[in-house]
């Protein structure tokens, strides 16, 4: 069991009064200290338990003991220096129930018992069916947006040969609706006139609220396409290479040479990042609204006021995903890697992992750069890998629930893959 503690700085302001009257004022009734145990996030096989203390002296000695699902218990004994602190338990096992209990010998002092169930495993096991598109030239998927089984869009540029003056017709995205894919042109408006530019990234608020970026920013309200403008004062001639928000009124888009903008609703911000290196990827914490960037050989955090933290990772970083703070995974050209409890931990997960997405502690998917048929899974307890059989280079990944979608090429055909867990 480790023991990892946040130190949380409370400051306390007091006020003297003064009076004319000499009469001592009797002395104030002897407080007892309360020690209060709250559980914060749990995985299959770590916990997370906000500590609360009143009126406790410190430095104090304090027990933490675990009740096991077996009957027996495990106690340990740490300094607590702060009033209150983050707690972190792990080799814990999936699916079991537990509690935590804390207390101190001086004053004689105990916690509320905690319960604390772990989250279940998730399943290695599933089907998969592969399509490619492209009848001419060369053409390739870059990302993939799941809204549910049965409404699914990806993004690229797809040639189709056709009689046409050109020869061939350039699609830049294709929709599942449950049965089959439909080719997809989206419109890029300038200057009066339309282009079908390659898409780089989609990334879906809602079935009727969908954002792609490339040489521009489109929404889709459900019916009809419209072109976000951006100047070029914000963003400036940069490929867009990913984007993440909670609305098309509240969104980020992030590109090379550093760039990162968030539209409003209204009006677009240009974001300082301090780098110029490629920012490949970001995602977002709602529950403290702080966004986490990949840039290379760092880890970029935006905070509520957009203001920009500088971390130093593992280099190479592409891609980064978490639904909590206390977790987030990176992943890039030296493998996968977490950041947790405030500290760089490597997964043994070996090899070039180009995007990492998730569903839960319990869910974790690694899509490898040119892997031969495999997809490296974590089910909150153990990484297994997901065989799709083919040679195939992957560009992007997106997760809902039970279904997983990747994305790329094999040869010279935009490749999508739809896998669902038996």
């Amino acid at each position: 069991m480790k023991l990892v503690i946040k130190i949380f700085l409370i400051v306390f302001t007091v006020h003297f009064f003064f009076s004319c009257d000499s009469t001592e004022p009797p002395p104030p009734p002897e407080t007892k200290p309360t020690l209060t145990l709250e559980l914060d996030d749990v995985s299959c096989i770590e916990a997370w338990l906000q500590l609360k203390t009143k009126d406790l002296e410190l430095p104090a000695e304090l027990t933490l003991k675990q009740y096991n699902p077996t009957g027996d218990s495990v106690s340990h004994i740490f300094l607590l220096n702060t009033q209150d602190s983050l707690l972190y338990i792990d080799s814990l096992l999936p699916n079991q129930n537990y509690s935590f209990q804390i207390s101190s010998i001086l004053p004689q002092v105990s916690s509320a018992q905690q319960p604390v169930t772990t989250m279940d495993t998730t399943s290695h096991n599933f089907t998969f069916q592969s399509w490619t598109f492209g009848t001419i030239g060369s053409s390739t998927l870059y990302d993939v947006a799941i809204i549910n089984e049965n409404n699914i869009w990806a993004v690229g540029e797809i040639m189709i040969a056709d009689t046409s003056q050109n020869g061939y017709t350039t699609y830049n995205a294709v929709h599942w609706d449950g049965n089959e894919w439909e080719l997809k042109q989206i419109p890029y408006y300038y200057n009066g006139q339309v282009f079908y530019h390659p898409i780089q990234s989609v990334f879906s608020f809602s079935e009727n609220d969908i954002m792609f970026c490339g040489n521009g920013i489109i929404n889709w309200d459900g019916a009809n396409f419209r072109s976000i403008g951006i100047s070029s004062g914000v963003w400036g001639p940069y490929q867009m290479n990913k984007m993440w928000g909670i609305s098309s009124n509240d969104f980020y888009i992030v590109g090379t040479n550093g760039q990162i903008a968030h539209y409003n609703g209204t009006n677009w911000q240009r974001i300082e990042s301090g780098t110029t290196l490629i920012i490949g990827d970001i995602w977002g914490i709602t529950d403290n609204n702080k966004k986490y960037l990949a840039a290379d050989n760092f880890m970029l955090i935006i905070d509520s006021t957009n203001q920009v933290q500088r971390l130093a990772s593992a280099n190479g970083l592409s891609s980064i995903w978490g639904i909590n703070e206390n977790l987030i995974y990176a992943a890039g050209g030296s493998g996968l890697y977490k950041f947790k409890n405030y500290d760089w931990e490597k997964v043994q997960e070996q090899g070039t992992i180009r995007i990492v997405r998730g569903s839960n502690y319990n869910d974790v998917y690694g899509l490898g750069n040119s892997i031969i048929g495999e997809i490296s899974h974590f089910n909150g307890y153990s990484w297994g890998s997901i065989s799709v059989g083919t040679l195939y280079t992957n560009y992007s990944l997106s997760v809902k629930q039970n279904s997983v979608a990747t994305v790329g090429w094999n040869g010279d055909k935009a490749l999508i893959t739809l896998l669902f867990r038996n």
